[in-house]
């Protein structure tokens, strides 16, 4: 998303009244640390040195005290031991005065040899072969399968409470709800093995039982409302289940008027091998407003705007919910200097004014069933774009369902009207034929009318900030006939995502998308640029600001004049040409792929680098005149950023320049010229050559090769 001015109060910085009694710890170096990092180290003691940002307002200074360090030499030792290093010491430590006021400290480690598991030895599990409701042989075999400790692996600490801890979630899955596992670990001091011995006690196999719900004194919604919701994961008679709970939790909270849900099991009837369900809610106000404001900052576009939302969460009871929300800015294409800077003759390069979008969205829950939700919304907008400028408004329905928290379909009819404007300054215009109007008079009428289906499953383990997972987007659209609109087409989107972390504190993320789309005219006549597909910007092909990754037209050329305003000519009497803008009108094809790296510097700094591939074609995806992946009109970008994490998401800085690979981007003009460098973030931009072959231009020109991108929010 654009990046919003989100002002957080998330600390208050002051300074303290009594300045600090130790001397400033200038460095902190640990010696000996070869197979554990002395940054780890340096995380679990209290003396630190003073960073390089202590300058600035929210840094400060570390000072040194004599009795925290001495308690930190003792912890160096414990860390080493509960990373299996049970022979190590810290040979010698060197307090070093730099002048009055500042110290260096060194520390020096003998690390010895580490300790390794000779093997494990679990005792227990006899016990889930007997009786009829025994698991089945795979189901015990999955219960030590994959175990954080294995034979020949260092001994750590934190990997064995980690393989109690899963022993027991496996075997609560399975319905052993009073699951217990201890154990003990033998280490021979002389030969450097352990014995890891786990004591396994599984108890009975639980089923389901009754479902009982604890809530506020005078409830609004009503308790078999509650008790539906969790029956769809908590099935009487079902054996007991962790992650049945967790779904379940998840389903409660999702019918948003709580402000707390717990689902826990009650006390387990032993006689009956039954486990109650309790599920504890504490309701949220049915009632809210929420204000806010915000910037968006492009290349090609910058927007100032204020935001507002109300909603009414029991309308008219039955847990109706009825929202109300609001957009209202004012837009500068392509910036805010040039939109107001006038020619001597009074007019505009670019273009402003002011946008808004008013919506009124109404949910109806339990539709039919219990897992259907309909739900009808009615928007009036008005917008610029940086080939057109509109008004009008659109009318969505339909209904969801929503079986299970990761998976959901929306099928729905969609009615889209809108007077389209040309309009890029106060003295250039877009042909309405571009813009996928073929009236004579100048008018575009479009009306849209449609039925879409999209389908997600989110298995990603942070939608905000996500490590693990994968999601699968599709969605298709089917406009015109028998839906009348003046369009007749086909849409598809299909869009895929994989995350995977590695490391034991997952501080390396690998994050892959490829999103495709295609855009096929049934009728022959050219499709409509509100339909059509645009890329480039924070969340798309990165090597490309917003939406400038797309088919262009080109505006009038601009030629260089002398002091006096004469038009310049070259040896052939030709004007020299200054500038030829071009605005992007969108294509009928898309393919994006990203493949990024994003590593954890701190707990709130992350750098990522990235490749991004992006295409935008004339053509849709499939037919004889399809654009070719990875061919000309495919192109390569890479980059580097920085996030900073808030509650509210990253703050993402990411700067990218694009790999001179393929030819310049399809303008509709044949005889545009080509400038003949694109330079980087607005400089170096030169026509000093009068090529008008594609062929012949940098890769993705007239646009720069660099783009810088800031906003909140990861990239995917």
């Amino acid at each position: 998303m654009p990046l919003a001015l989100v002002v957080l109060l998330t600390a208050c910085a002051t300074t303290s009244s009594t300045q600090p009694s130790g001397p400033k710890v200038k460095s902190l170096d640990i010696e000996g640390a070869k197979q554990v990092d002395d940054g780890d180290i340096k995380d679990r003691i209290l003396t630190s040195a003073t960073p390089w940002y202590a300058f600035w307002p929210f840094g400060k200074a570390h000072y040194f005290d004599t009795n925290a360090w001495q308690a930190d030499l003792r912890r160096i030792e414990r860390f080493y031991q509960a990373e299996g290093f049970y022979q190590a010491q810290v040979e010698s430590n060197e307090i070093i005065p730099e002048g009055d006021k500042a110290v260096r400290l060194k520390v020096v480690v003998n690390e010895g040899a580490p300790t390794l598991i000779d093997r494990i030895e679990p005792h227990g599990l006899e016990a889930l072969e007997k009786g009829e409701d025994a698991p089945t042989k795979r189901q015990r075999e999955l219960i030590l399968e994959e175990l954080p400790v294995r034979a020949g692996d260092v001994f750590r600490e934190d990997t064995w409470g980690a393989t109690k801890e899963l022993i027991t979630e496996r075997l609560k899955d399975l319905g052993y709800a009073e699951a217990e596992v201890t154990g003990e670990v033998r280490v021979d001091v002389a030969t450097q093995k352990a014995i890891v011995d786990l004591q396994i006690v599984p108890g009975l196999r639980y089923r389901f039982g009754n479902i009982f719900i604890a809530t506020d004194a005078n409830p609004q919604v009503p308790p078999r409302r509650i008790i539906e919701q969790t029956q769809g994961a908590v099935i009487k008679g079902e054996y007991f289940s962790e992650k049945a709970l967790a779904e379940a939790q998840a389903r409660v909270f999702r019918m948003g008027v709580f402000g707390a849900v717990k689902v826990n099991r009650g006390a387990p009837d032993r006689q009956n091998a039954t486990v109650p369900v309790v599920v504890d809610v504490r309701e949220s106000p049915f009632h809210s407003l929420r204000l806010g404001g915000g910037i968006g900052v492009d290349a090609a576009r910058q927007e100032g705007r204020v935001l507002g939302e109300w909603s009414n969460r029991n309308f008219r009871g039955g847990l109706r919910r009825l929202t109300l929300r609001g957009r209202l800015g004012y837009a500068f294409i392509p910036n805010i200097l040039t939109a107001l800077r006038s020619d001597p003759d009074g007019t505009q390069d670019g273009k402003s004014g002011i946008v808004f979008e008013a919506t009124t969205e109404f949910e109806q829950p339990r539709f039919l069933f219990r897992d259907l939700r309909l739900q009808a919304s009615v928007t009036a907008e008005k917008g610029l774009q940086q080939a057109y400028q509109f008004y009008g408004g659109y009318l969505k329905t339909g209904v969801i369902w929503q079986p299970h928290d990761s998976f959901s379909v929306f099928p729905s009819y969609n009615l889209q009207l809108y007077r389209l404007e040309g309009k890029v300054s106060a003295d250039e215009t877009v042909p309405p034929i571009i813009l996928g109007c073929d009236n004579p008079d100048g008018k575009c009428d479009v009306a849209l009318s449609f039925l879409e289906v999209a389908f997600a499953w989110d298995r990603r383990d942070d939608r905000t900030e996500p490590r693990d997972g994968y999601y699968v987007g599709f969605s298709i659209q089917k406009g015109g006939k028998p839906f009348f609109g003046n369009y007749d087409y086909v849409r598809l989107l299909p869009d895929l995502r994989f995350y995977y972390s590695i490391g034991e504190k997952k501080d390396l993320t690998m994050a892959v998308k490829l999103r495709m789309g295609t855009l096929n005219s049934l009728d022959g006549k050219p499709s409509s640029i509100v339909t059509r597909f645009f890329s480039g910007g924070a969340t798309s092909m990165r090597g490309f600001n917003g939406q400038r990754l797309s088919p262009m037209t080109p505006l009038t050329p601009s030629y260089k004049t002398d002091d006096d305003g004469n038009t310049l000519l070259d040896a052939n009497g030709n004007p020299i040409l200054d500038e030829w803008n071009t605005v992007p009108v969108g294509g009928n094809s898309l393919v994006e792929t990203s493949v990024e790296l994003r590593y954890m510097l701190t707990g709130s700094l992350m750098l990522a680098v990235f490749y991004d591939t992006g295409l935008v074609g004339t053509e849709n995806l499939v037919g004889k005149n399809a654009p070719q992946l990875f061919g000309p009109e495919h192109y390569h970008a890479v980059g580097g950023g920085l996030r900073y994490l808030t509650v509210v998401g990253p703050i993402r800085l990411d700067i990218a320049r694009r790999l001179n690979i393929g030819r310049g981007l399809p303008v509709s003009d044949p005889a545009y010229i080509y400038p003949s460098s694109g330079g980087c973030l607005g400089f170096g931009r030169k026509f000093d050559k009068t090529s008008t072959s594609p062929d012949a231009a940098f890769a993705g020109a007239p646009e720069g090769l660099c783009a810088v991108h800031i906003s909140i929010g990861e990239a995917f």
